[in-house]
């Protein structure tokens, strides 16, 4: 384990988990290739992994599902869980489509979900977007996440009048325009407001919600009936 040193300070930090050397290798390799963006470590199982990434605060975790001593839900947990403080922002790598696997990832506080055989491009966006705050779901997953989200939703009865109770209008609309896909500068161009103005809203919004992520922010709105799937 090496703290990073001076030169790489601007960029991208990552640490790659995966139980299998050749996949962590080409992960690492791949990323460690492309400008601004370092990987900090390794490492071969969920123990490993969450003790390197409390112990080197990278950027973004790329994180395996399936492995051995800690699988990845319960690593996604420990390191950016609702009960976390100082979460560690963690991208979900994996072989496997929705599924429990998944969705448990996404409960325990991933901020995006990417399946491996993506194309490099697409893993590097995914990246940098999650070290950027903004979280990233594969296309080919998000219907069939937030169908998921929705046949999982809470027991008591949930309206648009929930969202009213704990947001202002200026965050609800926000939120609404989040759960498009949009980004911040794209609902800044919507709304007519500057880009930090957005950052802002949605930095008071989420606590509010009670979540850490532009993905968990999504996740709360269909959850709650705020949006409907296929609206």
């Amino acid at each position: 384990m090496t703290e990073p040193t001076d030169d790489t300070r601007g960029d991208v930090r990552v640490v790659v988990a995966d139980d299998q050397p050749l996949v962590r290798a080409g992960l690492s390799t791949m990323l460690g290739t492309e400008p601004g963006i370092t990987v900090v470590g390794q490492a071969g199982d969920g123990v490993a992994a969450v003790e390197l990434a409390l112990a080197l605060r990278p950027d973004v975790v790329c994180m395996d599902i399936r492995m051995p001593r800690k699988d990845g839900i319960a690593a996604t947990r420990e390191l950016c869980g609702p009960d976390v403080d100082d979460p560690v922002p963690v991208l979900i790598l994996t072989t496997f489509d929705v599924d429990d696997y998944l969705f448990g990832a996404l409960e325990a506080g991933a901020s995006g979900f990417l399946l491996k055989d993506a194309e490099p491009e697409t893993l590097i966006d995914a990246v940098r977007s999650v070290a950027a705050g903004q979280g990233m779901l594969a296309n080919a997953l998000t219907k069939r996440v937030l169908r998921e989200v929705v046949t999982r939703r809470r027991t008591r009865p949930v309206t648009a009048a929930r969202a009213t109770e704990l947001l202002t209008p200026r965050e609800l609309d926000i939120l609404l325009l989040l759960a498009q896909g949009m980004s911040n500068e794209e609902i800044a161009g919507t709304l007519v407001l500057e880009v930090s103005t957005i950052k802002s809203h949605l930095a008071r919004a989420m606590p509010k919600l009670g979540v850490k992520s532009r993905l968990q922010a999504v996740v709360w709105a269909y959850q709650n009936g705020i949006v409907e799937l296929g609206a």
